[in-house]
């Protein structure tokens, strides 16, 4: 799966290029590159170590991160003939998440790093080291993807290493797997992993557990049995699917916290006898409902979340669509249940598709988070000469059905139409999270991949769920007005809501590309309206061929789209606009008023997300509100997610959420209550009492 998820986010990448690659500096886990000896002998040896120091409520991960994370990774920049040997890993600890075993470390930790020196340097020669490291940082609820260049200088001398140093070291020493010094079995039969270590049986116990670094060996969250047979110690758990195949396993069996042995195991017959050892793990138990309860309870939100969709102000404009597409079913018991089904496997596919590239995108180290495709104003322009098209189309413009292409996207049976109906719905209408989705959606972003795409399913069947029922309840559906001229007229009726759609993209391609860009894109939907117009002209006389027509409409299009660019960035430290003379969004300026003991409402938006304008119209930028807030001295922050801005990014999953809207009120001295994401003028002065 690591690889799936890195073969999505290279391929998006290479598509569309939405995302800066650049890592953010760490905030969660510090680190610092530390040398044992800062004179190292020349032709000898020297530990460098990783010191790792985690924020409070935050863990790093072992070389396996086990059922979640991911593994670090370290690249050297060594003078010549200077070597470097992998990094060292301390004896990692179990945590309990959702169903989820992770290895991880929950205090402050070090990676040991043994450098080799090549003989015949001159004292005094100065090595400068550089050491690139990736690693994830998480908490319970989110996991960020952190990086830090570190760099120290060594100079070549006779080796001595100070006392505090030494001291400092042998401790990390000592929280290292020490070798086994002979190797063990395992064979798997029954569905159970079996594991047998030889151990004198003088040996100490304490709280034994197996960590396999080979991956495929046994199921990770399974707890695990062990007995002592005399000199031979045997661990029994649950195998995973690959486990028969291996010819080797890796690991470190932990004696007890942060005491291990390191170890490889050969396949071989292990015996199943002796006493157990202390009381089966029970770590399965740990975490709110394992991982089926909380993908069942997300699975939930997302479903009952893409429900609200349909009634959300950024749903409306395919609504059209949908009424369409239920006409044209004409009452058809099976024509209706196939429209209904094509129409939600469009959406399903373009949720899952949806989130499958987020995925991709988070595992390659970038901070995007949902409706991440509207960050690109290429992906705007697109959006913007579809729309365009489709409201000319419903103006009467030109006909789709007697186009050769179009018959494919719109046919005249209406399943093809109804599919791609659905997937334009999805792909327009999820870019704002309504209630019960910001919930979802953040769980989605640190559960297994497999787990996660369901919930984005759940997401797109929810959204379907009306449509849905029309087409396979009887009762509802007789309750539609019957196909007749009518259809017609309401035809160019619901062209009005798609050119305001269209409107609305210009405008919002402005905001992220400038005047030059959404003039470019205007251009671009005018040299498409011109070629369906003529399209439609010779679709009155009879002429099939017209389809070629759309040919250098479409290149000049491409053209556009792919000539289009971000608009510089204005200053971050200008001020925001509206009444409530809101401040823009940063930690340190939220820090500062809540030093201050000020009231702070925060607010995250986005030009593309139209259930955030809707919220900040009707209901934030309300002078009511604005009284309310000045007499309080409530502060306002305001984070605009526009263009994908990782601080924002992070900020948002640091509070379970994977996208816009969020609203957060900071009482002084009190943690933030997250806000509904459909405010009111009277939720909001309440806040001010």
């Amino acid at each position: 799966m690591k690889m799936l998820r890195f073969a999505i986010m290279t391929l998006l990448s290479l598509l569309l290029g939405t995302q800066a690659h650049a890592q953010a500096q760490p905030t969660h886990i510090k680190p610092a590159l530390i040398a044992e000896s800062v004179v190292p002998a020349a032709g000898g040896i020297v530990t460098l170590a990783l010191a790792m120091k985690p924020d409070r409520g935050w863990h790093g991960y072992w070389k396996n991160p086990g059922d979640a994370g991911i593994t670090p990774e370290f690249n050297w920049t060594l003078p010549a003939g200077v070597t470097a040997a992998d990094a060292e890993y301390p004896v990692p600890h179990r945590l309990m998440l959702a169903g989820l075993m992770n290895y991880v470390y929950e205090g402050d930790y070090a990676h040991l790093i043994t450098l080799t020196l090549p003989a015949g340097l001159a004292k005094g020669t100065k090595l400068p080291i550089q050491l690139a490291a990736d690693w994830l940082a998480c908490t319970d609820q989110v996991c960020v993807p952190e990086s830090g260049t570190m760099a120290i200088e060594l100079v070549v001398g006779d080796g001595t290493i100070d006392a505090g140093r030494k001291g400092q070291f042998d401790r990390w020493r000592a929280l290292l797997p020490r070798p086994l010094g002979s190797e063990g079995r395992f064979e798997v039969a029954g569905g159970n992993f079996r594991l047998g270590v030889p151990l004198p049986a003088s040996a100490t116990l304490g709280e034994v557990y197996f960590f396999p670094l080979t991956d495929g060996a046994i199921d990770y969250a399974a707890p695990q049995t062990v007995r002592r047979d005399g000199d031979m110690l045997t661990i029994e758990v649950k195998a995973a699917g690959a486990a028969g195949e291996l010819k080797v396993i890796d690991g470190v069996l932990a004696l007890d916290k942060d005491k291990g042995l390191a170890l490889k195991a050969l396949p071989g017959k292990v015996s199943a006898a002796g006493a157990i050892v202390g009381p089966a793990d029970t770590g399965r138990m740990e975490g709110a409902g394992g991982l089926a309860g909380t993908l069942l309870a997300s699975f939930g939100a997302a479903l009952l979340g893409g429900l609200l969709l349909n009634i959300m102000p950024c749903v409306f404009p395919i609504l059209s669509l949908k009424a369409l597409s239920l006409a044209r079913s004409g009452g058809h018991e099976t024509a209706a249940r196939r429209e209904a089904l094509a129409y939600t496997a469009g959406i399903v596919l373009v949720c899952v598709g949806l989130g499958a590239a987020l995925l991709g995108l988070r595992a390659g180290g970038s901070a995007a988070g949902w409706a991440f495709q509207l960050q690109d104003p290429r992906v705007i322009l697109f959006l913007l000469l579809l729309v365009s098209a489709v409201a000319f189309n419903l103006a009467g413009l030109f006909d789709f059905a007697s186009l050769g292409f179009g018959n494919r996207l719109a046919a005249q049976g209406g399943t093809t139409g109804a599919f791609w109906t659905g997937a334009l719905a999805a792909f327009v209408a999820t870019p704002c999270t309504g209630p019960f989705m910001g919930v979802a959606l953040g769980a989605a972003l640190v559960l297994p991949p497999i787990a996660a795409l369901t919930i984005f399913a759940g997401l797109g069947l929810g959204l379907a769920l009306p449509f849905l029922a029309l087409g396979f309840i009887p009762a509802l559906r007789k309750r539609l007005p019957k196909p007749g001229a009518w259809m017609e007229r309401f035809q160019r009726i619901l062209s009005i809501p798609m050119f305001v759609t269209a409107l609305g993209l210009a405008w919002i391609l402005g905001r992220q590309a400038g005047v030059d860009g959404m003039a470019m894109g205007l251009a671009a939907a005018l040299v498409l309206g011109l070629a369906l117009w003529w399209i439609g002209r010779r679709q009155s006389h009879g002429d099939g061929r017209n389809w070629l027509a759309l040919a250098p409409a479409a290149a000049v299009a491409m053209a556009m789209i792919l000539t289009v660019s971000p608009a510089p960035k204005a200053s971050a430290g200008a001020p925001a606009a509206g009444i409530l003379a809101a401040e823009p969004f940063s930690e340190a300026r939220l820090a500062a008023l809540q030093q201050e003991g000020r009231p702070v409402f925060v607010y995250f938006t986005a030009d593309w997300c139209l259930s955030c304008k809707v919220n900040e119209k009707a209901a934030i930028q309300r002078q009511e509100v604005a009284d309310a807030f000045a007499a309080r001295r409530v502060a306002v922050l305001v984070g605009d997610w526009t263009d994908g801005d990782p601080v924002i990014g992070r900020f948002i999953e640091s509070h379970g959420r994977s996208g816009v809207p969020l609203y957060l009120f900071y009482k002084p001295g009190g943690a933030p209550e997250i806000l509904p994401q459909v405010l009111t003028p009277e939720r909001l002065t309440a806040l001010a009492v």
